[in-house]
C-alpha cells in the first residue's frame, strides 16, 4: 500500500533547474522532497509526501495523528535506515 507520509519542512532549496525543492524531517530522517505541488509551503510547515513529492500541507496536529496511524499500521518502512553494520556487511 502506498500512502503519503507527513514530514516537517526544514529547508527550501532553490534548485538550478527552477524546480522548488526542500528537505523534510520524517521522525528524525531527513529526505529531499519536490515542492512543485505545494508552492505555498514554507519552512516549519508540515507536508504530506508520496514518492518524493509534497502533495499538500497539513497542520501539526494532523501530521502527528497521521504519523501515529501509519506507525500502528507498520507503513513507515520506506523511512527505515539500515544499520551501518548491515549495510557494510551486505546483510543482517
Amino acid at each position: 500500500m502506498c500512502l503519503a507520509i507527513p514530514g516537517r519542512l526544514i529547508e527550501i532549496i532553490a534548485h538550478p533547474s527552477g524546480i522548488k525543492m526542500g528537505k523534510a524531517n520524517f521522525g528524525g530522517i531527513v529526505k529531499q522532497v519536490c515542492l512543485e505541488y505545494t508552492p505555498e509551503a514554507k519552512v516549519d510547515d508540515y507536508v504530506l509526501v508520496h514518492v518524493g513529492f509534497a502533495l499538500s500541507t497539513i497542520d501539526e496536529a494532523e501530521a502527528a495523528r497521521t504519523y501515529e496511524l501509519l506507525k500502528e499500521m507498520s507503513q513507515l518502512q520506506e523511512l527505515e535506515v539500515p544499520e551501518i553494520r548491515e549495510a557494510m556487511s551486505g546483510g543482517p
